[in-house]
């Protein structure tokens, strides 16, 4: 009976659950690690994002543990406004559409950078701002179709991406040195970097808005979205790990100086990464991956930010209704990109910042809310107790402090 219940639903795999998690976290704020955490470099990096995973995995597992107590299918909108009221509802929801803003900005951002680096290498010379501008005028066309032309053109997207990262950041890894990666140029010091990037490593794993889609998924079944959860997540973790000894090992410290005064763009990290390659055509595979991975990543945020707009303002699924979303969605951050065409790392900053109250600090105060209401609860509790509550609202305090810092000029920053 016991090995019955560990078991998917009825053609429900756990690799699907797994796989919906991985995806929603590795994106293309994975390009924004190795820029970040140069001042720390690898060992701390590496160190860093095993830290950042543990807590997140916990802050996922709160939430979880908080919607087990509605009825499958519920909203993290329905989650907050019932254990935590009005207040919290409200500062949810703003956080969750400040999000989702910033980070279609930011993709913009990279977009118009790599979209830019790709044309160059074409012999077409077109400005950021306007490959910017080309990159959403394409995309969003395609989420103004349909939810399904999202989800078919996604998936297509997400198999080319897992291709051409093994193919590019394979070679890669194959032609680390040691020496950069252990024994680093530059400046002796390291750990006081690691402040500035520690909202980055909090950006890099955001899968929380999927928790409630697992558990109307799977229903009930705790066990399997645990182990969904936690396989998603470390896929993540090895992803990035691996990406950082790709990026380091092929890139010296000294040299990351530069990618940060050319503003830490995408494009400008690939372009660096393209030297260091063997032969064009793994250029291409990385410079294709980066473009997959942007687009891509921008088709998630933008369907949820449409979807949420949509329902917001109670525009209909007719062809004007979405027009009308699409305008909302779509006009204020590509203004942004014209404007700021390589806000790319700061918009992942502030995404971070929104997404320590949402995604860190209100699982946390979700699960302590319920468990005074509910003290005889006998089904899945998250271990540790308080202190496991405590150690997610300080990393959320601690990360928002942080960026809050950085932001003033009080927190060093490498090549800044």
């Amino acid at each position: 009976m016991a090995n019955h219940m560990n078991a998917a639903p009825q053609g429900k795999s756990l690799l699907g659950g797994a796989m919906i998690i991985a995806g929603t976290t590795v994106g293309a704020g994975m390009f924004s690690l190795p820029v970040v955490s140069a001042g720390m470099w690898f060992s701390y990096g590496i160190v860093m994002l095993i830290a950042i995973w543990l807590i997140m995995l916990l802050s996922g597992l709160l939430l979880l543990e908080t919607n087990l107590h509605f009825q499958p299918g519920v909203s993290f909108d329905t989650l907050t406004r019932d254990t935590l009221g009005q207040f919290w509802r409200i500062v949810t929801g703003l956080s969750i559409a400040f999000v989702l803003y910033i980070l279609t900005y930011a993709y913009i951002s990279g977009g118009g950078s790599i979209v830019n680096h790709s044309l160059q290498g074409l012999g077409i010379d077109l400005p950021q701002p306007i490959a910017g501008l080309v990159f959403v005028l394409v995309l969003a066309a395609i989420v103004l179709i349909s939810t399904k032309a999202v989800d078919r053109i996604t998936t297509i997207m997400l198999g080319g991406m897992v291709i051409t990262f093994f193919l590019a950041v394979g070679n890669l890894l194959l032609d680390v040195a040691p020496a950069r990666l252990f024994d680093p140029q530059g400046e002796a010091s390291f750990a006081p970097y690691i402040w500035a990037a520690l909202p980055f490593g909090l950006a890099s794993f955001g899968y929380h808005g999927n928790v409630p889609s697992l558990v109307k998924y799977y229903g009930n079944n705790h066990r399997i979205i645990i182990k969904a959860i936690f396989i998603g997540t470390f896929l993540a973790l090895v992803i990035y790990l691996c990406w950082l000894v790709a990026t380091m090992g092929n890139i010296g410290r000294v040299e990351f100086v530069s990618i940060i005064e050319q503003g830490g763009n995408i494009g400008v990290l690939v372009a660096a990464l393209d030297e260091a390659m063997s032969s064009e055509w793994l250029t291409s595979m990385l410079t294709l991956f980066a473009n997959l991975a942007v687009a891509s990543s921008f088709l998630g945020v933008t369907l949820g930010l449409f979807d949420y707009l949509a329902d917001l303002f109670n525009f209909d699924d007719s062809f004007q209704g979405r027009a009308k979303t699409a305008a909302v969605t779509f006009v204020p951050p590509a203004v942004l990109g014209l404007l700021f065409p390589n806000g790319f790392l700061i918009a992942i900053g502030f995404a971070a910042l929104a997404a320590c109250i949402w995604a860190v600090i209100v699982p946390a105060l979700m699960a302590y809310k319920v468990r005074q209401q509910h003290p005889d609860y006998r089904g899945f509790q998250v271990p540790g107790g308080n202190v496991s509550i405590a150690i997610v609202i300080i990393f959320g305090v601690v990360t928002a402090t942080c960026h809050l810092l950085v932001m003033a000029g009080w927190l060093p920053q490498y090549g800044g």
